[in-house]
């Protein structure tokens, strides 16, 4: 897979491109990486030996994939710059959290190829789950490239509505953070109960884990696990 553009190189920026390069899916010299922050981008040179640029104004040839991978709030700021690679054989994935196709063809052009993509923070482990949904404008092979890239870190699902995405939102986006809590909750209820810090916390995260881990590998649904 050859011209890809990282815009954000960030957490989840971060192990996309790890997983991308772990898997073999982009070769290094295929990848360049817009990342401002200094520390950040010596990092990501030395890990992953790609090319990295601060500002993408000095990116001269067009690539066929542009990922955004920057914080919802910075969007704003960052989209416009990649208008000039709007054409029928770029297309844009975004897995920035609320920002929709439209806002998206507002600012790269009504032309462009957009894929909108909700991961979750499993992707960081490569056990994420990634619900994707495309405009008219991005094609079966840009469809298939995007599936490709995201899973690289977890399972992907499509959509054909993007009203949608509120819902996976809730589910998956914002349900790792749930899980949390309830290891959290499990981990402080055998602190109260008497037990060692280190042994509540132990066996509030092992038990989570294991938990989920057999969920994941049985056919049987949660309410049948649960009794």
């Amino acid at each position: 897979m050859a011209g890809l553009l990282l815009v954000g190189g960030g957490k989840m920026g971060g192990a996309l491109l790890g997983g991308w390069l772990k898997r073999g899916i982009v070769k290094p010299g295929h990848i360049t990486v817009v990342e401002p922050d200094v520390t950040t981008a010596k990092a990501i040179r030395r890990r992953h030996r790609v090319a990295v640029v601060a500002d993408p104004g000095n990116i001269t040839a067009r690539p066929a994939t542009v990922v955004f991978a920057v914080k919802p709030q910075a969007m704003d700021a960052v989209a416009p710059a990649y208008a000039r690679f709007t054409g029928p054989n770029t297309v844009f994935l975004s897995i920035a959290a609320g920002k929709t196709i439209g806002y998206f063809q507002s600012r790269l052009g009504t032309k462009a190829a957009i894929v909108r993509a909700m991961p979750n923070t499993p992707a960081a482990v490569g056990r994420g789950i990634t619900v994707a949904v495309a405009n008219k404008r991005a094609g079966k092979a840009q469809r298939k490239r995007c599936d490709r890239l995201l899973a690289a870190v977890g399972e992907v699902a499509w959509i054909g509505d993007e009203a949608l995405m509120d819902a996976v939102t809730a589910v998956s986006g914002s349900g790792p953070a749930y899980v949390f809590l309830l290891a959290e909750c499990l981990a402080e209820a055998g602190r109260a109960a008497g037990l060692p810090v280190a042994l509540s916390r132990r066996l509030a995260r092992v038990t989570v884990a294991g938990s989920g881990e057999l969920l994941h590998r049985s056919d049987d649904a949660p309410e049948t696990l649960r009794k």
